[in-house]
Formats: C-alpha cells, structure tokens, sequence
C-alpha cells in the first residue's frame, strides 16, 4: 500500500519532535508498504530545522521519503505562525500534481494540528482515488478558543472551525490520539463508526537499547542521596506552566522533615522563577538538574524511587490526554504520582501508581508519605504493572498495524 501522511510538524530522530509520524511511518516501511511524508520545513517543535534551498526539497530518512515545503520562519503562536500555516496549505495546492507523482497514495493521511491540511488532502484523495484519513491530535479551533480565548467569530477561528466541519462530513476515518475526542467530533458531523482511537506509543527496541549513562554531574548527586537512604521522586521533561511544577515545588514544605529528594531534570521558561520559589521556601529537598539527551532519559527514570507528573486543570481533558512522558515513565517500571485529571487515567486503569486531584500539593506529600511506607515488594508490583501495560497498549508495531486496520 502506498500511504501518502501530510502533517505540518512532522519530525524525526534527527530532527526532534513531532515524532509520531516518523515512528508510524517506520513501521510501515516494515511491514512493506511505501511512505511519503510531507511537511513544513519549519516548525517550533523540532529541535533541528531541516535546511532546505528550494521550495520542494526530497530526503529519504530510514526507508520513509520526507518532502519538505518551504515555508516562512515563525516563532510562538502569533500571526506569523498563522501566516506559516496557510503558506504551507497553499503549497500543497501548488505541488500537488508533484506529490501524486512521487506518492501514488492508496490512502491521504491529513495529520496536521490544525484542519486545513484536510482540503487539499481531499483533492489528492478525490484526483487518485484513494481512501481519505483525518489523524487528530489535538481539537482545533476548539484549543486556542478555551486556551486563549478566542471568539468562535474570530476570522481565524472561523476558518479553522469550517475545517474541522469540512473534514467530519468528507473523510473515510477519523483516527485521534485522544480517547474521547469522538464526543466532541460527532457535534461536528463525524460518523461515529468512523472513529479509532489509536494513541502515542514507544519505540520498545530503541528505548531498551537507549543505553547512554547519565552525566557525571547528574549521578553523582543522585547516588550521594540514594545512599544516605533518601526517597528519590524524579520528573523528566518542560518545566513550564502546563506540567504543575508550582505544584510540586509548593508540597516541597510538608516534606522538608522526611527522607525524600525531587529531581527535576529539564529545561522550560518557569525554572528559574521555581529555582527562586524553593529559595523563598527554604526547602532544600528539591534538586534541580540541567535537561539530558532523550537517549539518558531511560537511566534517569531507573535510578528513581518514584515519579511525578502533573498538570493544570485543563476543560479539554475531559477529552483524554496521551502524554509521551508518561509512556516513558510506564516503560521505565516505576510508581508513579498522577496529578492530572482528564477523561481517561491510565496510571489508574494500569495500577501503576497513585492518582491525586490535579494542582493539590496536600495530595502530593500524602501520596510520596504513601509509597514511602510501602514495601518493596509492592513498589515493585506497579512499576511491573506499567510496564506491562505500556507493552501491550502502546508499543508502535501494535499501534502502526492498529492504524493499518483503520485504514483497510
């Protein structure tokens, strides 16, 4: 089968974040069929850009052939942004004979946060006579009006919402990573025997093989705490405002006078403000780390006792969430403190931890005092209890045929 996969933010190994499409698209090359990704060349979530001189420019990464449109260079969410992403619509107008040459697609996969990538998909699904996909991953235009506030007349709102529109009455399946997205999709015209749900995954050969040590500066502290006996509770990844960080940094007080330690390893725009807020506590029972290679993450998780992930109370949860940290963290075998509430709870539904209402430092001092108290035996019990669930219900060769399905 020849599977056409257009989304905008489409990254790889080498060039970071988005990777779903690079893992899916891998897998099935695997299996045999034959794979055309098409994406912007810039995009906010790649770590590297790729560098392109011409408006079409062909790669083949790892058996998938990548074509990247040259669109103009943006940053945030502004109207530069929004100018990036009609430029990258209004090029897949422009190439698309050239891209039905290249791919000669059975099936158009329209993958792009946004909806708009769904027309011109469709014109090349409706030109070739292939089956027409739309991949959601998440709701647009309904994020950026509960997020930011944007009014549902807004032009751009408009536009996007007339998209969503188009793509439920026209496509031949929906696939969303989000469990629930389907409760807001047939509002909008899906057929609700369209709908699969099929979520992010993990790559279980390349995360068992990621095998890099952690630096110097990072094991050495971590093995200091770890032998005076201390409790380490640790969290991988952006230290911004959605994670609950504030959270966390304030349950730090309650637990000043136990054996427990947080690790923090990353990077993100609220660190040094969280960094002072500690200071203003007076805690010294939060350790904040530099960011490390995807490749160390694996070693990071295992040398935890326990692991943390929050986030803001958030009316779009109600959809389900999906995040690839906490894949990561059911994959490393860990208990884990789950301050997120949402549609869906997989730390619940795979016993691998302890589920607290979202933004309760309380709820976070009485779930480590918890696992603190627990024996070994049973620590261990959920974090083998993760890990089995993440094998069986996230591992990309299952979900990459899963997708397969969708498509037949």
């Amino acid at each position: 089968m020849n599977i056409l996969l257009i989304n905008h933010y489409a990254g790889s190994k080498m060039h970071g974040m988005e990777y779903r499409p690079y893992y899916m698209s891998r897998e099935w090359v695997q299996m045999g069929h034959q794979v055309t990704i098409v994406a912007a060349d810039q995009s906010h979530l790649r770590t590297k850009n790729p560098v392109v001189q011409d408006e079409f420019t062909e790669e083949w990464l790892d058996g998938i052939r990548y074509v990247w449109l040259k669109t103009p260079p943006y940053e945030g969410n502004g109207v530069k942004r929004a100018f990036n992403m009609f430029s990258f619509v209004g090029k897949l107008y422009k190439y698309k004979r050239r891209i039905i040459e290249l791919s000669q697609p059975d099936v158009v996969i329209a993958s792009s946060t946004y909806p708009l990538d769904t027309y011109p998909a469709a014109s090349i699904a409706r030109q070739t006579g292939a089956k027409l996909i739309f991949e959601v991953h998440d709701l647009w235009p309904l994020s950026p009006m509960v997020l930011g506030g944007m009014s549902p007349w807004h032009p751009f709102i408009f536009i996007m919402q007339r998209g969503e529109n188009y793509a439920m009455r026209t496509v031949d399946g929906v696939v969303s990573i989000l469990p629930k997205a389907n409760l807001h999709l047939v509002d909008h015209g899906m057929d609700p025997k369209k709908y699969t749900h099929i979520p992010n995954g993990v790559d279980v050969a390349e995360w068992e093989g990621a095998d890099q040590p952690l630096p110097t500066e990072h094991e050495q502290v971590i093995r200091k705490y770890k032998e005076e006996g201390y409790f380490l509770v640790g969290y991988a990844g952006s230290i911004g405002p959605a994670n609950a960080m504030d959270t966390l940094i304030e349950s730090a007080p309650s637990l000043k006078n136990e054996k427990v330690k947080f690790f923090l390893v990353g990077k993100g725009p609220f660190k040094e403000g969280l960094e002072q807020r500690t200071r203003e506590l007076n805690v010294d029972n939060v350790v904040f780390l530099p960011p490390i290679p995807k490749a160390t993450i694996p070693d990071f998780l295992h040398h935890m006792d326990a692991l943390y992930i929050g986030a803001k109370k958030d009316p779009l949860y109600k959809f389900g969430v999906n995040p690839n940290k906490l894949i990561d963290y059911l994959m490393a075998g860990r208990p884990i403190i789950h301050g997120v509430e949402a549609g869906n709870d997989m730390v619940k539904d795979s016993g691998s931890g302890i589920s607290i209402p979202a933004e309760n430092e309380e709820a976070i001092g009485a779930a480590v005092r918890e696992l603190m108290s627990m024996p070994k035996e049973e620590l261990e019990k959920m974090g083998a209890n993760g890990r089995r669930y993440a094998l069986a219900n996230h591992d990309y060769k299952k979900l990459a045929q899963r997708f397969i399905d969708a498509m037949k």
